[in-house]
């Protein structure tokens, strides 16, 4: 199949239907409606459901069920939505459903603006809801990875029965570029014997996140670790770019990890040498891709549209061996090249 030129909002919303989702329900929100536009012109083709929600609540629970039936099944916001499906996404989580989950992530706190950011990180990656629980969180970098991690993301969820996030940002979701939708990667997973499905031939499934024995409650979130541990074993992704002889490496995700990406270029071009740890999995966090270069790197630096989230778990990877500084900025401003290149500069000790 050749390559179409594609917003990456509708891109993420084709990858879906590419990867056999044939459900989606959801709330309008800007930057991210046209996935719902797209899906709601497309679904209807494939004999599938769109349903726009009265609330993101009712949305999430309706994906809810829909996972409890074992179908496959997505949902889309941007971050404010996304805080209101935190409940219903603990409860999914809790019930060990896969789903598919999109944040294309504007400015906050609170309302905040529709500029794009990064300033989800902690919700995605620490668990916005409550109890022990872990998403899975893919971060795109281009509108080919929008596609690629969307149909993987199905792939994941139905593997671990696990929920997955998507986490782009305003920038990735309005831009066009030439994409190639590719055979999905299907994975191993196990029948869904437990789905809802009807009793006929078979007991009762119950779906449920409820356990009113402490002890059980404990077994359950016992072996919700082990599944994450397993995640964490196995699913850690992430993109080194020039590390090998660098003695600054910069940490970034998505649409940052391309600004710093031309930055390094340039840096390198004075004689500076820079690389970068692009973590392509939020959680689990790449932790192993910084310890191969923690001893041949002399400090580190975060850079992000926030003012400082995932740095907390690249200084966690590092365990205070070597610097971790930062650089940032919030509220819908965007790093620019050149602010990078100044703090690069800034740690080797001024202009070379």
């Amino acid at each position: 199949m050749g390559k179409t030129l594609m917003k990456g909002n509708e891109a993420i919303g084709e990858a879906a239907i590419q990867a056999g989702c044939r459900y989606f329900f959801g709330y309008p929100i800007t930057p991210q409606n046209e996935i719902p536009a797209y899906l709601a012109r497309r679904l209807p083709k494939e004999d599938g459901v769109f349903l726009q929600a009265e609330s993101e609540v009712s949305a999430i629970n309706m994906v809810y069920g829909a996972a409890g039936a074992g179908a496959r099944v997505m949902t889309s916001s941007s971050s404010p939505g996304i805080s209101l499906k935190t409940e219903g996404i603990s409860y999914i989580a809790g019930a060990q459903l896969p789903c598919v989950i999109v944040n294309i992530v504007r400015g906050g706190p609170g309302l905040g603006g529709i500029q794009p950011a990064q300033s989800d990180y902690f919700q995605a990656v620490k668990g916005g809801g409550h109890g022990d629980y872990r998403v899975v969180v893919l971060a795109p970098s281009t509108v080919q990875e929008l596609v690629d991690l969307t149909m993987d993301a199905f792939e994941i969820a139905d593997y671990y029965r696990n929920p997955v996030m998507i986490l782009g940002d305003g920038i990735l979701g309005q831009m066009m570029e030439p994409v190639e939708f590719k055979p999905l990667n299907k994975r191993d997973s196990k029948e869904k014997t437990w789905a809802t499905t009807g009793m006929k031939d078979r007991e009762q499934n119950v779906i449920n996140s409820l356990h009113m024995d402490p002890e059980g409650l404990e077994n359950h979130n016992l072996d919700l670790q082990e599944k994450y541990a397993e995640i964490t074993d196995k699913e850690a992704k992430s993109e080194s770019y020039k590390t090998e002889d660098a003695d600054i490496v910069i940490a970034a995700y998505g649409t940052t990890s391309r600004i710093c990406r031309t930055a390094i270029d340039q840096l390198r071009e004075e004689g500076i040498k820079v690389g970068m740890i692009r973590p392509i999995t939020l959680w689990p966090f790449p932790a192993d891709a910084f310890e191969e270069v923690v001893d041949s790197a002399s400090k580190f630096l975060t850079v992000e549209m926030s003012l400082g989230q995932m740095v907390e778990d690249v200084k966690l990877a590092i365990d205070g061996r070597k610097p971790v500084e930062f650089y940032g900025r919030t509220g819908g401003m965007i790093p620019s090249v050149e602010e990078v290149k100044e703090k690069v500069k800034e740690l080797v000790g001024g202009e070379k």
